[in-house]
């Protein structure tokens, strides 16, 4: 006697013996093919999702395993046709399932996107699944046999974690709200399976008019998610770290609880980390702002100089660093002009610089007829006697009226510390730069004797002392950078010190990869 086909059903035997399958395409089950039977009972007897579609109808006969990937779609799934069961996936499967009857070829599939309605709403779903010909005694194909395996968790959860890693990564360098807003918003939205539509709303900042979501609801203090149901699918409004709020309609087809919702607490808890370091770090900014514009002080001039100075902050750092300038008198009357580098942009530097200005100061007033050369020499041995922990590059000129009456070129006598050169433009118009000799840097070596050089400024001639970041650049090498200051005064003769350094500055665009200082001095005609 031959054993039943559904003999080894085990729980599913009930919804076997409940079908009517005389009504279906497959006939009675005493008067099925021994390769329909042999096909059911290798079905039933695996623990793996399997299901046969039999016949050109493609009617379905699956195990227990493949009741968990449909659902609610069981036990009415028994016994029907495959394009009914599946209406909303027919399109994907219908052509593969009547490739494999019609030639026998069989499929593979990995991770393909199959929204199912096995449930209460078209839910979306990944599966990776074979599909094989089954053929009957006389080697005719009869139906496919698929065996298959849900992935949809690990599918999501890849997607996700891809999407917070990327997130993280284009905000681990955002400097300011805008930066951070753009930023965020572009990489969620690469995920609109998740995310279909995101807002993210800074602190203080109004509901912008185009808004879907409308006004916040309130949220109870301590709760990090609220979930709403404004429109076709629930909102979750995410309250930041900081103020603020993330707020994400969630999608039609993924169940809005468990990983999901954790999903959005880690995207507002980045966004949140986030918002909290711009904020510092733009409260850094204006603290180092307001100590780096009280250091660098008004220049005090005389003798009639024409005195402009220029501090441009390098454009990716904080606002504060190591470039100073100076001008001021000396007992004798004559005007000192200084400038220099510390290294670093940072809070340290700009302290260590504060120091050696405060130094020079003190030291040249001390001397009597100081030069430069005896200023740098003083400075050199005080940085290693106090121990300033410090590196810097400086150039320090002293200013003297002719001895003559009338108008006469004024006297420049300068000493350099391994900065860039002092640059004249003449009264024709032509650059002169002074790239004679400098001495080693301020920090390094205090024994090292210094020097004093000399030269005359005409009346209506500009000198211009400057920082490195003013030629130099990642792109070109310093003597490029020098040629191209040159070119920018050129021809310039004209323009008073406030004009020429706004001409410099104009000059640069946006390319500022190191703080500049710059100092204009203009002599009287």
């Amino acid at each position: 006697m031959r054993p039943h086909p559904f003999a080894q059903a085990g729980a599913l035997r009930p919804a076997y013996d409940a079908v009517d399958w005389a009504s279906t395409p497959l006939g009675p089950v005493d008067g099925w093919s021994p390769a329909l039977r042999s096909a059911v009972d290798l079905s039933l007897s695996t623990r793996f999702p399997v299901t046969l579609l039999w016949g050109p109808e493609l009617v379905l006969v699956y195990n227990e395993g493949y009741t968990e990937l449909i659902d609610a779609k069981h036990p009415d799934a028994l016994g029907r046709r495959c394009e009914d069961v599946f209406p909303e996936a027919w399109e994907v499967i219908g052509p593969m399932l009547h490739s494999v009857l019609e030639t026998g070829v069989p499929t593979y599939v990995a991770d393909a996107h199959l929204p199912l309605q096995r449930s209460a709403f078209l839910e979306e779903c990944f599966f990776t699944f074979s599909y094989s010909p089954v053929r009957g005694d006389d080697g005719r194909i009869e139906g496919v046999l698929d065996i298959a395996v849900e992935t949809t968790g690990y599918v999501i959860a890849r997607r996700r974690l891809t999407v917070l890693a990327q997130l993280s990564d284009a905000l681990s360098s955002a400097e300011d709200d805008d930066t951070l807003v753009a930023r965020a918003l572009e990489v969620l939205a690469t995920d609109p399976a998740d995310l279909p539509e995101v807002e993210l709303r800074l602190p203080g900042a109004p509901v912008p008019p185009a808004s879907p979501f409308g006004a916040a609801p309130g949220v109870t203090a301590g709760t990090d998610l609220h979930l709403g149901t404004d429109g076709p699918s629930p909102v979750a409004w995410l309250p930041l770290a900081t103020g603020g709020m993330l707020v994400v309609r969630l999608s039609e087809q993924l169940e809005p609880g468990g990983l999901y919702l954790d999903f959005l607490r880690l995207i507002a808890a980045n966004l949140g980390q986030t918002l909290t370091r711009v904020r510092s770090l733009g409260a850094e900014r204006e603290l180092s702002a307001a100590l780096q514009r009280a250091l660098l002080t008004r220049p005090a001039g005389s003798l009639g100089l024409d005195l402009a100075v220029r501090y441009v902050p390098a454009s990716d750092l904080a606002q504060v660093g190591g470039d100073w300038y100076d001008a001021f008198l000396l007992p004798d009357g004559s005007q000192m002009l200084a400038i220099g580098d510390v290294a670093g942009h940072d809070q340290r530097a700009a302290a260590a610089m504060a120091q050696l200005r405060n130094l020079v100061r003190g030291v040249a007033h001390t001397l009597a007829n100081a030069s430069p050369a005896a200023v740098l020499t003083c400075l050199d041995q005080a940085i290693d006697r106090l121990e300033v922990d410090a590196v810097a590059t400086a150039l320090l000129v002293r200013v003297d009226r002719s001895p003559e009456e009338g108008v006469h070129p004024l006297q420049l006598t300068w000493s350099n510390a391994g900065h860039p050169p002092p640059l004249v433009l003449e009264p024709d118009g032509r650059v002169r730069t002074h790239d004679s000799q400098h001495d080693v840097l301020l920090g390094a070596e205090p024994s090292t004797p210094r020097r004093d050089l000399r030269c005359s400024l005409e009346p209506g001639a500009s000198l211009l002392l400057y920082t490195d970041g003013l030629v130099e650049r990642r792109d070109a090498s310093f003597d490029e950078g020098h040629a191209w200051l040159q070119a920018t005064v050129a021809g310039r003769q004209d323009l008073t010190a406030a004009e020429l350094a706004d001409h410099v500055i104009g000059q640069l665009g946006e390319r500022t990869d190191d703080d500049i200082a710059l100092l204009v001095v203009r002599a009287p005609q």
